[in-house]
């Protein structure tokens, strides 16, 4: 089978762990001691950094390592016009995190590229350095904007109909789109929580308590990601990674993907899914046998919360016993950690050099079960 171009078979989702020297030019522009210029060029050395470690540790689908962002999804969204970041979500079990919320304070717009002169920088570093790698963008699902707050986070007068806040919500990625294409981006990966969080009883719950009717909720994101990314040129590959929270090595979601799966895999437009399958929050296989034919799953067995590696064999043996649950087998695999090493600045509880060992472990696995060229 032909991946999407893109994926690869040691894929990873996405962030990797903070250099001192970046942390310290955020807080030193936080205190107001620097300028966001100064930062943006300690950003671009490190960036530049990271993206030569990926390629020297056998990673084809190279990231910033969201070296400029502080949440995976905060430092996207609040570029969109008619949104805030405001207080805080309340503590999250089970382990007191509390992140802030996005609220929509008016009609949602997109004033100007976001990620384009990132990804130009990127793609450039790449080239400089004559690397054979997809320049990859990870921007955080639409459906990111809705989910914690739900309607009482979207101003009644801005958005009286939800289904215009849904349409202009799609129409702004649309654009975002269109600019990365336009730049020369062709592989975006959409981090989406909350396909994920639906599979948790308790999550679920809270979503019953605001309101959310959770037999047509999953359809309904399904759709808003469909819309958003339904202008996409064919050659602009999508894919999306389902996250069960990743904060410091820690987790705030348990469940299997059943309660989504047929909605995620057969109403779903996207080419690719990294799914978290690292323990047993994640549920077994059986998911997977609504996989169609034509699409793949990076999974996501290995931990990048963990310093340890993960046992080379116990990794194989659960990539076989996935493979007899998709319908193509081992052709439809891919494999990565569940998530990145660093979903926020804090960034998981780890060394960076415990991270590459496992990125490196990853690429031999992949090497040792697929006859693809990893490094095509």
């Amino acid at each position: 089978m032909v991946l999407p171009a893109g994926v690869y078979r040691a894929d990873h989702v996405g962030s990797f762990l903070r250099p001192k020297a970046v942390l310290e030019a955020r807080e030193a522009v936080a205190h107001g001691t620097s300028t966001v210029e100064e930062l943006r060029k300690v950003e671009d050395k490190w960036v530049a950094n990271v993206a030569n470690k990926q390629i020297q540790n056998g990673i084809r689908s190279i990231t910033d390592g969201e070296f400029r962002r502080a949440y995976f999804h905060l430092d996207f969204l609040q570029h969109l016009s008619g949104i805030e970041i405001r207080g805080q979500t309340g503590l999250i079990r089970p382990h007191g995190f509390s992140p802030p919320v996005l609220a929509v304070t008016g009609k949602l717009g997109h004033p100007k590229a976001i990620q384009v002169d990132d990804f130009n920088f990127l793609e450039q570093t790449i080239k400089d350095n004559g690397g054979a790698a997809t320049t990859k963008v990870c921007i955080p699902s639409p459906t990111m904007v809705h989910f914690r707050g739900g309607r009482a986070s979207i101003d009644i007068e801005a958005y009286p109909d939800l289904d215009d806040f849904f349409e202009d919500l799609a129409r702004v990625y649309q654009e975002e789109l269109d600019s990365l294409y336009k730049a020369g981006a062709r592989f975006v990966q959409l981090d989406d929580t909350n396909l994920a969080y639906l599979c948790d009883p308790d999550m679920r719950k809270a979503a019953e308590e605001r309101n959310e009717d959770l037999s047509t909720l999953p359809r309904k994101y399904a759709e808003l990601i469909n819309a958003a990314i339904s202008k996409r040129p064919a050659d602009l590959k999508i894919g999306i990674h389902l996250c069960r929270g990743n904060y410091r090595s820690k987790w705030f979601a348990s469940g299997g993907y059943e309660p989504v799966a047929e909605v995620l895999f057969k109403e779903l437009n996207v080419d690719a899914y990294f799914l978290e399958y690292d323990d047993a929050r994640s549920g077994d296989f059986k998911p997977l046998r609504h996989l169609p034919q034509n699409k793949v799953v990076v999974l996501g067995l290995m931990s990048s919360k963990k310093n340890t590696l993960d046992d080379k064999q116990e990794i194989v043996e659960r990539l076989k016993q996935a493979a007899e649950v998709c319908p193509k087998g081992l052709d439809q695999l891919c494999l990565s950690h569940q998530c990145g090493f660093s979903s926020t600045m804090e960034g998981n509880e780890l060394s960076e050099e415990e991270q590459w060992a496992k990125v490196r472990l990853e690429v031999e696995i992949a090497k040792e079960l697929w006859s693809d060229d990893l490094s095509k």
